[in-house]
């Protein structure tokens, strides 16, 4: 973990709001997390509607593992020259990422990670995934995918919706290789492929594949039996799904 000094810190909300300007140009529709005026309610209501509204009959929920402590400060550099030509702002952030955190009386320097406690962290991270998996993952939508396709990530967490079975399983496979480029992976235990849509016709539920039992997906049950639930999930348009969110006591 690692905490700014109180110096740092105002330095580091400056430098993240002149980024923010330049970063919120280039942010693809589908990123909502820490970014201005997009919060997680926005990210749940981006995904009910497109489930709503699409051909939706599977869903694919990833979950990067350990994704803060795991950036590659060496791609993140590379990442960053790409908009930004101020060596001293290049310079800052390399200087914060490198700061180290004081263990047992022990400086240690990492080459992996982004500060998870630090205010620029998010930010960085944003700028990460818009590299390593947004613009990727919005050229698979375009080319690659052969039904509807939905994409809704809030920071490391990403839910993806597809018409096709095959369109899910391949974007799953693609997504671990594209990943692994950039010094990331899947959680295993975190990531699964559900069913949903017009298959709930047959089975009465939303359902973990791999598993097959009744599944949670940020924060939110799939369900259609009406009961203690957050957002359920029902046959709406012909091959889609229908999509409600209400509070739970």
């Amino acid at each position: 973990m690692a905490i700014a000094a109180l110096e740092d810190k105002i330095v580091q909300r400056a430098i993240t709001a002149v980024l923010n300007s330049v970063y919120e140009e280039d942010f693809l529709g589908f990123s909502y997390g820490f970014r201005p005026r997009r919060s997680q309610h926005d990210a749940l209501d981006a995904l009910a509607v497109g489930i709503t509204h699409k051909k939706v009959n599977y869903i694919l929920d990833l979950d990067i593992q350990s994704f803060f402590d795991s950036v590659s400060q060496n791609w993140l550099g590379r990442f960053l020259e790409h908009r930004i030509r101020d060596p001293r702002i290049l310079r800052l952030i390399h200087k914060w990422l490198r700061a180290g955190v004081l263990e047992d009386g022990e400086i240690k320097v990492s080459d992996t990670g982004t500060g998870q406690e630090s205010v620029i962290s998010p930010l960085l991270a944003n700028i990460y995934l818009h590299y390593a998996f947004d613009l990727w993952a919005e050229r698979w939508r375009r080319h690659d995918a052969s039904g509807d396709m939905i994409l809704v990530r809030y920071a490391d967490d990403i839910v993806v919706g597809f018409e096709y079975e095959n369109d899910a399983r391949h974007f799953q496979q693609a997504t671990r290789e594209r990943l692994q480029e950039f010094s990331l992976s899947l959680n295993p235990s975190k990531t699964r492929l559900i069913f949903s849509g017009a298959l709930q016709r047959v089975n009465g539920r939303c359902a973990d594949l791999e598993n097959r039992r009744p599944s949670l997906f940020w924060g939110l049950r799939s369900s259609v039996d009406g009961r203690n639930r957050a957002n359920s999930c029902s046959a709406g348009s012909p091959g889609g799904t229908g999509c409600r969110r209400s509070s739970v006591n």
